[in-house]
């Protein structure tokens, strides 16, 4: 199968930068959320999550590849979600994003080539233009759609995720059928 056949043509560029990712990296408000918090008269905040995204980090982890996430905001919810994925590298409350991603390079022995990251507005950006692959999610500011690699068919929150984890799954072997668990 190919992803073209499930979602979109692939430039040749995209293709091989996807063959050497070892790591994939993802914000989360806007990527694995659509964007928008709902605060309740108490205080308390609430996300909605994809199912189908968490499937496709499950299913990613369970075929060998590392998975982080690098957010400037810290949430509760964030690292409940996370943790429940089983996500092994969650950085929260990280206003540089930077620090946060040479920390995990360092930490994996990674090389920027090895590395994507899916993001959708600024503070992302700088991150973005380090990574061998710089993934924005359909409905991303249009900066960080410049710089990208690759732009998904989907919006965040709404299976952009999943997409780029079936785009790195098939362009390195994998199958998507038999990994993971949803979520």
């Amino acid at each position: 199968m190919q992803f073209a056949d499930l979602y979109q043509p692939l430039s040749d560029d995209a293709r091989e930068r996807a063959q050497k990712i070892k790591l994939l990296i993802c914000d989360i408000d806007g990527v694995f959320s659509d964007g928008r918090i709902y605060l309740g008269n108490q205080g308390e905040e609430l996300k909605a999550f994809n199912t189908k995204d968490g499937f496709g980090i499950k299913a990613l982890i369970n075929s060998g590849f590392e998975v982080a996430v690098i957010t400037g905001r810290h949430s509760q919810i964030v690292q409940q979600r996370m943790t429940s994925l089983t996500v092994p590298h969650i950085y929260q409350g990280q206003e540089n994003k930077l620090q946060a991603y040479q920390q995990l390079k360092d930490k994996l022995q990674l090389s920027d080539e090895q590395i994507a990251y899916i993001g959708d507005d600024g503070p992302d950006l700088p991150v973005m233009e380090l990574v061998g692959f710089a993934v924005a999610v359909n409905d991303a500011h249009p900066l960080i759609k410049r710089i990208s690699h690759y732009t998904t068919m989907l919006p965040g929150g709404f299976g952009a995720v999943r997409e780029l984890t079936d785009l790195l799954m098939l362009e390195n072997g994998k199958s998507l059928t038999s990994e993971g668990t949803s979520s």
